[in-house]
């Protein structure tokens, strides 16, 4: 198969899956290595297809047009991250991303793409298993996520208690 044939395929494959694709499972389908998957991705990336990386592989965002998405500042330690990111998922939200701020690099921003409890128990289980500082280390637990949720009132709700639980990093400001 050739390259352009095997790209097209790919392509096809993540337009009718909306569920993310590993790039080893990719490597395999298609006898090839997974390096050769990475560039095949890259290429169909500059040819125009949004394709995201993911904990759990590559996704093609859903166009989510009529969803609220806000970005919001916390700021925990890593022990309160699994009860942070509970707090926004349990109300029907996503976590798309963490973002932070890097001296030297700028913004460093990571896809998590969170959407319910078994997303939030995967990402803790692989973020144990590597036994990972979080993102949010380089920055003394301060970061930034965005969150995509159906309305206001649950967006509200979601701010309110990340306050309630002294997440959010403005609240931490006031001195």
């Amino acid at each position: 198969m050739s390259s352009k044939s095997r790209r097209d395929k790919i392509r096809e494959l993540f337009i009718n899956n909306k569920e993310p694709l590993k790039g080893q499972a990719l490597a395999e389908m298609f006898n090839v290595t997974r390096q050769v998957i990475v560039k095949d991705i890259a290429i169909i990336r500059a040819e125009g297809l949004s394709i995201i990386a993911t904990p759990e592989g590559y996704i093609v965002p859903v166009d989510n047009s009529n969803t609220l998405k806000r970005v919001i500042a916390v700021s925990h330690s890593k022990n309160n991250m699994e009860d942070e990111l509970k707090t926004i998922v349990k109300y029907g939200a996503t976590i798309e991303d963490v973002i932070v701020e890097h001296p030297l690099y700028g913004e460093i921003k990571a896809m998590l793409m969170i959407k319910n409890l078994f997303d939030l128990e995967s990402f803790v289980e692989k973020f144990n298993n590597y036994a990972a500082e979080p993102l949010s280390s380089i920055t003394n637990g301060v970061h930034l996520h965005t969150i995509c949720c159906d309305n206001e009132d649950i967006l509200n709700k979601i701010i309110e208690e990340l306050g309630k639980k002294g997440y959010l990093a403005d609240a931490k400001d006031k001195d």
